[in-house]
């Protein structure tokens, strides 16, 4: 499974997972679950087929890593979200519609109009 068959869904978990990560040093189900204010059955899904398609990996101590490709994924999404929020608060957008409107886009986004927009805002 590659980021295209993986679906905005689990690319947000694994934009969360990343963020946490930075953020605490550590990511958790619980964690997760509060960050993305979803169920705690709802991150337990979504991290059955993250891990079974080789994307993060669990320990002993409920302590989730996001492996290589999981990692791939995760910070191409997070960079895109950063870099859309802030070509959209230049723009004069105000910094809440603009990550939520990033949020929104970083999905559906194709490669080549996201490296023209990062081109032309000299990202």
């Amino acid at each position: 499974m590659n980021k295209k068959e993986l679906g905005e869904s689990l690319e947000d978990y694994l934009e969360s997972m990343q963020i946490l990560k930075e953020k605490n040093g550590y990511v958790r189900s619980v964690d997760i679950a509060e960050y993305m204010n979803v169920s705690k059955p709802s991150v337990s899904v979504a991290m059955k087929k993250l891990r079974d398609e080789g994307f993060i990996e669990m320990d002993k101590s409920s302590f989730i890593t996001l492996t290589d490709s999981g990692k791939k994924i995760a910070d191409t999404i997070y960079n895109r979200h950063k870099i859309l929020a802030h070509f959209f608060i230049k723009l004069g957008v105000s910094e809440e519609i603009a990550y939520s409107d990033a949020c929104k886009i970083e999905h559906d986004i194709s490669d080549e109009t996201f490296k023209a927009l990062c081109k032309h805002a000299g990202v």
